[in-house]
């Protein structure tokens, strides 16, 4: 090829090419005000992650497994059937029930089952969520999210088990010809506080399993002596108020009470539930503002 020389004074020399300056964004790093510093805006901005993370527990609960989502409805069914057995005929609480539902001949199945429903989210969310953090130490230390995603994840996927076993409640109601009152339109409420009191358990479990890994040998039998305390399967003597009033201090409690009432149009416990309410909103404050302080040391020591 004969370069001419024309041709060689139009092809501009390297020095003459001017660089174009990149344009690089500035980051300001401020600390956030807030008695939490919770950051609302970034976690709509990651609410699409929080989507993925929920869908992904209820696959890896359920993958290769030959019943699939049937174990959903057979572990409370099960559960029921135990304690039906137990309490129910060993120990008599079957004769025990309180009286509108003895006039309306609700067995004590549903009864048992209307409890199982509130404490299984509730028992579910804490145990996996208090352990969430810890089973996600690979993930903590190699990206930035939303750490509050992860135990809400799990309890978003312990949400749709609830679901399906309350679907498994009206199947059983049917069987025993009991027509639901108006009161089930509640029942999404009632799901939504039971779910925000196991979000704020979870939160401050979360962060002490991952800051001091004893807790997640102390978090089952944590678990287990809830469960002992709250009228789960056993009715309460009416003439024994002093108990209820003690009683009144576990929100799962008035929680388990509003599911029956709602459900089995059992006499509504007013006080009580007013009382979770207050329970359930000051441990949901109280886990997210021991979570945002303990967060930032999650990577470091995850």
């Amino acid at each position: 090829m004969r370069l001419t020389a024309t041709s060689m004074q139009a092809a501009p020399s390297p020095s003459a090419i001017e660089p174009v300056p990149a344009e690089t964004p500035e980051f300001e790093i401020r600390a956030r005000s807030g008695w939490v510093a919770i950051d609302f805006k970034e976690l709509l901005h990651y609410r699409e992650l929080l989507y993925f993370l929920t869908w992904r527990d209820v696959k890896v609960r359920y993958k290769q497994t030959v019943l699939g989502f049937a174990w959903a409805i057979i572990q409370p069914v099960m559960t029921v059937i135990i304690q039906t057995v137990i309490f129910g005929t060993v120990a008599g609480f079957a004769s025990r029930l309180p009286q509108e539902l003895k006039d309306r001949q609700i067995p004590y199945s549903l009864f048992n089952y209307a409890g199982v429903l509130a404490w299984t989210l509730f028992a579910t969310g804490v145990g996996s969520g208090g352990t969430s953090l810890m089973n996600q130490q690979n993930l903590l230390t190699k990206i930035y999210f939303p750490r509050l995603f992860v135990p809400t994840s799990v309890i978003a996927a312990a949400m749709v088990d609830t679901l399906i076993s309350l679907a498994m409640f009206f199947v059983l109601m049917a069987c025993y010809r009991v027509v639901p009152p108006w009161t089930i339109v509640l029942i999404p409420a009632l799901l939504l506080m039971t779910a925000l009191a196991a979000m704020g358990m979870a939160y401050v479990m979360a962060s002490l399993t991952v800051t001091y890994r004893d807790f997640r040998f102390l978090l089952p039998f944590m678990v287990s002596t809830w469960m002992a305390i709250s009228p789960v399967g056993y009715p309460l003597d009416p003439h024994r108020q002093w108990i209820r009033w003690l009683l009144r201090l576990n929100p799962m409690y008035g929680i388990i009470n509003a599911f029956r009432s709602a459900l089995l149009k059992q006499h509504w416990d007013f006080p009580g539930l007013a009382i979770a309410i207050a329970e359930v909103g000051a441990i949901l404050l109280f886990g997210l503002y021991y979570f945002k302080k303990t967060e930032r040391r999650f990577a470091d020591i995850a």
